[in-house]
């Protein structure tokens, strides 16, 4: 699978050593350079970007500021020289957060980590194409089917992951990316940093709100266009 990716940052010489680096992995194509992040959205909005090179402190704009902003982004790849914006990156899923100067074997340990989250979620899909309409979880040592008509809505616990169904509740070892990327697209939808839901239990949306049961849930800022969009163009 090729990989279309950009880089985004205000140096050159760190544009450069990135570019480099890439250069010694077939599968990646750089279709675009930009020295800050505004002038990189038109990119993102018009084409199939796949992969963001980004920095963090930049001239026009913030990188972690320009994540926020935008509503649906390709895998994000850090690259910066400060080590204290590590925390605030990791909860907007960045996939890996590079400290420059990049020495090439880390920066291969980053391309590792995104073929094999690539090849995960290909698998996922490939699932998700399948008849089923079941997952098993562990909870406690033991592997728990849960019906996806069950589920209400998920819930991000740091570490773990909380699923609410219709009668009951069970506490998971995973990630709330991972889980929602297992489950059916059609049926469900992150909505938040912290939240994952079930299109068919939505019974209102409100202003930043969904209503789930008893249950209202706000929309992160990230995600208001396609939630708003996807839930109120269900056929």
């Amino acid at each position: 699978m090729n990989l279309n990716c950009i880089i985004i940052d205000d140096e050159p010489l760190a544009i450069r050593v990135i570019e480099n680096h890439l250069k010694e992995f077939k599968n990646f194509s750089l279709i675009g350079k930009f020295n800050n992040p505004v002038d990189a959205l038109p990119m993102i909005e018009n084409n199939e970007v796949d992969v963001i090179f980004l920095d963090i402190n930049m001239s026009k704009m913030n990188g972690l500021a320009f994540l926020r902003s935008i509503p649906i982004s390709p895998y994000v790849i850090i690259t910066t020289a400060y080590r204290e914006y590590a925390v605030d990156s990791f909860e907007l899923d960045v996939l890996d957060y590079l400290v420059k100067p990049i020495p090439f074997n880390r920066f291969m340990k980053s391309i590792n980590k995104l073929n094999q989250q690539i090849y995960l979620r290909q698998n996922a899909q490939q699932a998700q194409s399948e008849p089923e309409t079941f997952i098993f979880l562990k909870v406690d040592k033991k592997l728990v089917k849960i019906k996806y008509q069950d589920i209400l809505y998920i819930e991000s616990l740091k570490d773990y992951i909380k699923v609410f169904t219709v009668d009951n509740s069970f506490l998971v070892h995973k990630s709330l990316t991972s889980i929602t990327e297992e489950l059916p697209s059609k049926k469900f939808l992150r909505i938040h940093r912290s939240y994952t839901i079930s299109l068919d239990k939505v019974d209102s949306v409100e202003g930043n709100l969904v209503e789930i049961g008893n249950k209202k849930i706000n929309i992160g800022r990230k995600y208001v266009s396609l939630t708003r969009h996807i839930i109120l163009n269900r056929e």
